[in-house]
């Protein structure tokens, strides 16, 4: 057994926490001191939620979530941490409480809590068919909210926007774990209800559609890089819709939890993490080509690192993150749905289209400036090339 096979899903989420660890340094004015760092504690929940989320079950999902909406929270001061919040809050806690009323209703028309034994209750047709096909759809939207997925993309950008770069990659990616554990979770054993299978075949179709193709109009007409950002991270989530979806034709892809969740989130964590640090230090797209950042004039090396863990976001060939987008382009073109595979496909081209316009804007033009007397601080190089290295290391898993 290769021993990598074992040690990444570990080191992922370990070198994300070093780097969230000296983001939240560089944030308290750049001192690593006991009671200041004392808030990197709350950090380490957050980056085994990738890991652990799938044993933690519909507890851990809102502790998760509460834990997030009260870390953007606690800083009145902050308006945009503040809205931030709202809209994290208000878009989770009504898809939360229509998926648990959804969840209700289906045990009220099987007599059981367990999925599986529901579908088995459906399959004898004792029940009318709208009370099931309006819980089933109900019971899956948390998932599909928490993945990301449009017309629910908003919500990573925003994080990526609003929420400090120490927090906003493992908060992420630890919500968009804990939505695909969820539709795991509710769809296991489908299979032996087959109009439901058909239903939840059809539905996750649609969904997978709308995440890649609404996705990839967003990501084209942003400008700021942290939303390019946030948005590469919700057409990520949209690969693992996929996935789920299409991996067993109606069987909502259970095995995905276990075969591709570790290496989709090993990989989402560290490179959401170096491309939301480098985010940091772009500036806001504009009509007229202007010089290159600081970060590229004075640590053209940390930089590139940066590029690195964007590109692999966004799935240039080269980089592991391009494994993960042609996994899912083999789940896409296995379901047979022609209008699913154009979607995917347009999401494809729009994210190397904005990594390829990312990577102009960082090179800039030349200019006889002066080079700025402030340097990119240490921290921000190093978690960098942290990242940088975390997905090297990811090639060879």
């Amino acid at each position: 057994m290769n021993p990598f096979e074992i040690h990444i899903p570990l080191v992922a989420p370990l070198v994300a926490l070093i780097a969230g660890t000296l983001m939240l340094a560089l944030d308290r004015r750049g001192r690593i001191d006991v009671f200041e760092m004392s808030a990197a504690v709350v950090l380490v929940p957050l980056a085994a939620a990738g890991v652990l989320a799938p044993a933690a079950g519909a507890t851990g999902l809102v502790l998760v979530v509460g834990l997030v909406v009260s870390l953007l929270a606690r800083d009145r001061s902050s308006l945009l941490l503040s809205e931030c919040a709202l809209k994290l809050l208000w878009v989770l806690g009504a898809a939360l409480a229509l998926s648990w009323a959804g969840v209700m209703l289906l045990v009220l028309a099987t007599g059981t809590p367990v999925p599986i034994e529901q579908w088995a209750v459906l399959e004898l047709g004792l029940d009318p068919d709208f009370l099931w096909r309006t819980a089933l759809p109900l019971s899956l939207l948390l998932g599909l909210v928490l993945l990301g997925g449009a017309p629910f993309h908003f919500w990573a950008a925003d994080l990526l926007h609003g929420a400090p770069t120490w927090l906003a990659p493992l908060a992420v990616v630890a919500l968009q774990v804990c939505g695909a554990e969820w539709l795991a979770s509710r769809l296991i054993g489908i299979e032996g209800f087959h109009a439901g299978a058909r239903a939840v075949a059809d539905l996750l179709a649609i969904a997978a559609t709308l995440a890649f193709a609404i996705g990839a109009i967003t990501l084209l007409v942003q400008h700021r890089p942290e939303r390019r950002v946030g948005t590469l991270a919700s057409l990520n989530g949209g690969l693992l819709l996929a996935m789920i979806a299409f991996a067993r034709e109606g069987t909502g892809g259970a095995g995905v939890i276990e075969g591709v969740v570790p290496r989709w989130a090993a990989h989402l964590v560290v490179a959401l993490s170096g491309a939301g640090i480098l985010a940091r230090f772009l500036p806001v797209a504009d009509a007229r080509p202007g010089p290159a950042p600081v970060l590229f004039r004075r640590h053209a090396i940390a930089g590139i690192a940066g590029l690195y863990a964007l590109f692999s976001l966004a799935g240039v060939p080269g980089t592991p993150g391009a494994s993960m987008w042609l996994e899912a382009a083999h789940a896409v073109t296995r379901s047979g749905r022609p209008w699913v595979m154009i979607a995917f496909a347009l999401a494809w081209v729009a994210s190397l289209s904005v990594a390829m316009r990312q990577l102009r804007e960082a090179i800039g033009v030349a200019t006889s400036q002066p080079l700025p007397p402030q340097p990119v601080p240490w921290q921000a190089r190093v978690a960098l090339g942290a990242c940088a290295a975390g997905l090297v290391l990811q090639l060879r898993w």
